[in-house]
């Protein structure tokens, strides 16, 4: 009987030593979605329920001891008014990564770290997702089949390099680079990718800076191909002012003709109020437009006003 339980009490203590070393678990999500009136074209406005890049995603760690640890992260997008999934299971993010005082190794297929350090930054009002989101931005490259390194922070300067490998005929290798660089309230970012199968490239820089309650963004891309022939240059600038709960945002983008493409320029504006009712949830309102010339080719005119609700967990 003693043997027994000192057996049990052996195999408990072995237990929870491995369930230490397992990996912590994170669940965490996102919904959000609005009521649109949305005019495309010359059609008739129509009103939609809008789903604005819902997902419930997992994300864990283990350390091993040493300053280095293994992770894992896996996301998936879905429209909270079908419950459709949005594309591929686990689609919107699927890597494993090692991380150490030499950086962090990534392995699968995430979002464009040159998107993140520019476009997306300065996207304040909806997180750069929905019918507001930017629309003259050129992404380029693949998101799957990727290997990437991220240096460690140095004085408040990081750098990533990834490639997203061939693996099958008629698709090439994508080059994806991206910079960040803080310094009290300013923030600086670039981003450069390149795809090797076809004249496509595009280069961007960024900045934010925030003044009390303002906070003021930019970029700047001059792209290759990206969405027709030729060069073009594009700009954002973007506002928000908070006042308690409350944030007001502006955002502006104006992107130039296509070099090989006359009367092929494009503008997007949008105006929107948040407000948040927690740390988890808001409640918000916008009004965005796109005015695309008579000769572009990769964008139509388009406007919504929205109101919507977006809760994190």
């Amino acid at each position: 009987m003693m043997k027994k339980s000192l057996l049990t009490v052996a195999l408990a203590t072995v237990a929870a030593g491995s369930a230490l070393a397992q990996s912590s678990v994170t669940i965490y999500g996102r919904l959000n979605q609005s009521v649109e009136r949305q005019k495309t074209g010359t059609a008739e406005p129509v009103w939609v329920l809008q789903n604005s890049s819902s997902r419930i995603g997992f994300k864990g760690a283990e350390d091993l001891g040493g300053g280095l640890k293994a992770g894992f992260q896996i996301e998936h997008g879905f429209s909270p008014d079908t419950g459709a999934a949005a594309g591929t299971f686990w689609g919107r993010q699927s890597e494993v990564n090692l991380g150490g005082n030499f950086g962090l190794l990534r392995l699968g297929n995430f979002t464009s770290e040159a998107y993140f350090a520019t476009a997306d930054y300065i996207s304040m009002h909806n997180h750069d997702t929905g019918t507001s989101s930017d629309a003259l931005y050129a992404y380029l490259g693949r998101d799957i089949n990727k290997i990437a390194y991220r240096t460690p922070d140095i004085k408040g300067l990081t750098v990533e390099g990834a490639v997203a490998l061939s693996e099958a005929s008629g698709f090439g290798r994508t080059i994806d680079l991206a910079a960040n660089y803080a310094i009290g309230p300013l923030q600086l970012g670039a981003g450069y990718q390149r795809v090797s199968t076809t004249a496509q490239k595009q280069f961007a820089i960024r900045g934010l800076y925030e003044i009390g309650s303002f906070v003021i963004g930019a970029y700047v891309q001059r792209d290759e191909n990206g969405y027709a022939a030729g060069k073009r240059t594009t700009t954002r600038l973007s506002g928000m002012y908070t006042l308690g709960s409350s944030e007001l945002h502006l955002n502006f983008g104006n992107a130039g003709k296509y070099s090989s493409v006359p009367d092929s320029s494009a503008k997007q504006f949008t105006v929107g109020y948040n407000y948040n009712m927690s740390k988890r949830t808001k409640v918000y309102s916008f009004y965005t437009k796109v005015d695309a010339a008579a000769g572009n080719t990769y964008l139509t005119d388009f406007s919504s006003f929205a109101v919507g609700v977006r809760h994190n967990f």
